[in-house]
């Protein structure tokens, strides 16, 4: 007997990945407020790739499944982070029109954009914020706060758009940039944890348009067909995964408001360097 091409001790090994995954995704995303995708994104990578999923729509199909999966996640730290008062709702305010912009434009660059630019923009942005954490330069500051009018505009819409093409609920962004203007990095945490509701709802129903005449294309892939797939989410995957991240998230939270600023930053940083070098190896590779 086969499942999308696997036998079922291979599909229930990839099951309980799944589940461990979510674990973890659903802690990351309470302690760094970035919705867990950075993590998802590789493992979903992996797993895409044992289940026979093509190259040329494996990586957008990661980052769909993880925008959905951040859904849940990112509420409960949400609330979390909120019942302690550490969100600047000011920020908000500020960013959620022109975020809900972005992740419109990214959902529609997703439906066109080759498998390599989903890759780039991840190690990037990754290889960025890594080296600003582990610096742990004070110096390394843009202003002495975040900028009004039309520059916080178009900060809001580049982090929606970065945030859909690399799925990662737009928290990683936000967090780089509140820290980048001298926020403290535990504001910057519970503040993402809110963006990262917002980019991961429309992101993830924009995915599941980018990718819905993908399933038509490759029929005999059985992980693309309903009622596995819908588009670019991969709905097993999804499945898998968010019980046991809705349960750890809140656990994540409580670690994050635990540790100091120097050791937040430090793990976050050495998180983000790890699931950077893993694309930036597949890059090199041609993959």
């Amino acid at each position: 007997m086969a499942i999308a091409g696997l036998n079922v001790s291979e599909v229930l090994e990839l099951a309980l990945l799944l589940v461990a995954v979510g674990t973890l995704s659903g802690f990351l995303a309470g302690v760094f407020g970035i919705g867990g995708g950075a993590i998802l994104v590789p493992v979903f990578y992996e797993c895409f790739r044992l289940a026979g999923v093509p190259l040329e729509v494996r990586m957008p199909l990661c980052v769909g499944t993880s925008l959905a999966v951040i859904i849940p996640t990112s509420i409960s730290s949400y609330r979390a982070h909120l019942a302690r008062g550490a969100i600047d709702k000011e920020i908000l305010r500020a960013w959620w029109l022109p975020v809900l912009i972005g992740v419109i434009s990214g959902s529609v660059i997703a439906r066109y954009a080759p498998e390599r630019l989903f890759k780039i923009v991840f190690v990037m942005v990754a290889y960025s914020a890594a080296v600003r954490m582990l610096s742990a330069n004070e110096n390394w500051k843009i202003g002495e706060d975040l900028p009004k009018g039309l520059v916080m505009r178009v900060f809001g819409l580049c982090v929606g758009l970065l945030a859909t093409l690399m799925g990662v609920g737009g928290g990683l962004f936000a967090n780089l940039l509140m820290t980048f203007y001298g926020r403290p990095i535990h504001q910057g945490v519970a503040t993402s944890s809110a963006i990262a509701v917002l980019v991961s709802i429309p992101g993830a129903l924009g995915y599941i348009y980018a990718g819905w005449p993908v399933a038509a294309h490759y029929p005999d892939v059985a992980a693309l067909q309903a009622p596995l797939a819908l588009g670019y989410v991969s709905l097993i995957g999804a499945i898998l995964v968010m019980p046991t991240s809705l349960l750890t998230a809140p656990l994540g939270v409580k670690v994050a408001h635990a540790l100091s600023k120097k050791t937040l930053e430090r793990a976050y940083g050495s998180y983000l360097l790890i699931v950077g070098t893993r694309f930036a190896i597949s890059l090199w590779n041609g993959g």
